[in-house]
């Protein structure tokens, strides 16, 4: 059953000592893979664990990290256990929107913990949301010298720290065009697009007066378009209150055989999102391209699109 969105349940901040443990909800990685993200953990103090299945391909499906049941089993051991204050997604890509549905949501609600990851772990957020458990942190534990320094800092404020986050657009972002006028408070609900679509019927919360949050990467303009066009039509994000709009990285143009299209995912943006009539603030380096920015999903934000800020209350107490 949906819960209060406005009510949700939110950790303790990570402190030195306290454990943390890895897990592979979607495709599978390597050791060398989690190495600069066990260095900036371990930097923090944090006692790093991992999974059983954290390292396992699946035998017939290899774009899977092992069996369905046993990814969702790492991530419900972890979620029981009320000595671990922080799952952390070993990376996205598919599989996790195979296993949603079966978290344990008691023992997440009884031993509150930050879920960390996007992209394909925006799913695992949304479910959770949609039992009213908060927590969820839409980044990553991205280290200095592989995604600079403010992008490293925004994680670990993201996860230590009880002060509010404030994101800043950048014109350097191609979405800062879409950028309207005026400013929406809300609870910031979303991620990922394509997460966020596959969930629609089954593992959203509802996204009725909040501020939608979205970004994605690697999708064709037909498809941005079609999903966009089905969350609103079945009243999904009819009525949001704001959206703020990431990035949209490595997007690409509609099939066009005479090879004269100009279109691009910012008009499909614009055409979509503009339906809704509310503010649109656009060009947050929030998502899968440069200089990413690490906040909660399910606390309660303000978006100024005159200022071109957003400015998210933590996730975690």
């Amino acid at each position: 059953m949906t819960q209060n969105i406005q009510d949700v349940v939110l950790p303790a901040k990570l402190q030195p000592g306290d454990r943390v443990c890895f897990v592979s909800p979607a495709s599978p990685v390597s050791k060398d893979w989690v190495k600069s993200s066990v260095k900036v953990l371990e930097d923090l103090g944090l006692v790093v664990e991992y999974g059983k299945h954290v390292f396992d391909v699946d035998d017939t499906i290899d774009y899977l990290a092992g069996k369905d049941e046993d990814r969702l089993a790492d991530i419900n051991d972890a979620l029981r256990d009320p000595g671990i204050k922080a799952i952390i997604a070993t990376r996205g890509g598919k599989g996790a929107y195979r296993i949603a549905d079966g978290l344990n949501f008691a023992a997440a609600r009884k031993h509150p913990k930050l879920l960390v990851g996007f992209s394909e772990i925006t799913i695992l957020h949304m479910a959770l949301l949609k039992h009213g458990i908060g927590g969820g942190i839409h980044g990553a534990p991205w280290d200095a010298k592989g995604f600079g320094k403010e992008t490293a800092a925004s994680f670990i404020k993201a996860v230590t720290s009880t002060d509010p986050i404030i994101v800043h657009a950048t014109k350097d972002e191609p979405t800062h065009v879409l950028s309207t006028h005026g400013s929406a408070e809300g609870v910031l609900i979303g991620g990922n697009q394509d997460s966020i679509a596959t969930g629609a019927g089954w593992a959203l919360p509802s996204f009725n007066n909040v501020i939608l949050l979205i970004e994605a990467t690697n999708m064709r303009l037909g498809h941005i378009d079609r999903q966009l066009t089905m969350l609103i039509k079945s009243g999904i994000i009819k009525n949001v209150v704001g959206v703020a709009i990431g990035q949209y990285t490595d997007c690409g143009n509609a099939t066009d055989p005479t090879g004269n299209s100009k279109c691009s995912e910012i008009d499909i943006l614009r055409d979509r999102f503009g339906l809704l009539g509310v503010p649109i603030l656009g060009g947050l380096p929030i998502g899968h391209g440069k200089n990413p920015i690490a906040l909660p999903i399910g606390t309660r934000a303000v978006l100024d699109a005159d200022a071109g800020t957003l400015t998210v209350a933590a996730g975690v107490q």
